[in-house]
């Protein structure tokens, strides 16, 4: 009854299990319900925070995996992979305990969707490729997209250049607005940088999110 019960909702908690137990007529522990889940593979973890997925982003990652699934290791060496981020500077992000077997973390059940928000942060630009970091860039103030240019002109190919990419170079970012904007598509276009098609809300998918 209890694998049964974490398995269909991997939310419960131990006491929610001793009070249906106790329900049901059977008096057990905490620690005689961890044992017990332990025994059947399953542990509690905190859930995996994710993108929200519509089935239209499920299909373009999809596609994208199916596209580069045989690309040889080297062309991913080529790649300069780059993103912004958000340091919270106070308050903690609430985390959720789930039961889960080995290698289940990123099962629906077992994550927590997520949208972007900010407040009380700095916001960085960084990039990094196979050979190492890039430039890490703090932005000082609200991001727009001709301070997204400037940012790009200014730390883009010194990093390239301090990374000794190859010839041909691959350059990677997200869909943000700022990113796709025809001014912005339209300079990357000048400037003769290769840019990589990228499906939306896939921040699990770029490597940087690691760093």
């Amino acid at each position: 009854m209890i694998t049964r019960t974490v398995s269909k909702n991997p939310r419960t908690t131990r006491g929610d299990l001793v009070n249906d137990l106790q329900r049901a007529g059977t008096k057990v522990t905490k620690a005689t319900i961890s044992n017990t889940l332990r025994h059947q593979g399953l542990k509690s973890c905190s859930a995996r925070r994710v993108a929200l997925l519509k089935p239209v982003h499920v299909r373009a990652r999809l596609k994208f995996a199916r596209e580069y699934l045989d690309d040889p290791e080297e062309d991913w060496e080529n790649v300069i992979w780059s993103d912004e981020t958000k340091i919270e500077l106070f308050g903690k992000n609430s985390t959720c305990r789930v039961w889960r077997r080995k290698n289940a973390e990123l099962h629906p059940k077992n994550t927590i969707p997520t949208v972007k928000h900010g407040g009380g942060n700095i916001m960085l630009w960084g990039c990094f490729s196979a050979k190492g970091p890039g430039r890490l860039i703090r932005v000082k103030e609200r991001m727009n997209r001709a301070m997204y240019r400037e940012i790009l002109s200014k730390n883009l190919l010194p990093s390239a250049r301090a990374l000794k990419m190859k010839r041909g170079w691959v350059f990677q970012h997200d869909n943000d607005p700022k990113h796709t904007a025809r001014a912005t598509k339209e300079w990357l276009r000048k400037k003769h940088f290769k840019v990589l098609e990228w499906p939306s809300q896939s921040p699990d998918l770029n490597p940087i999110e690691n760093l």
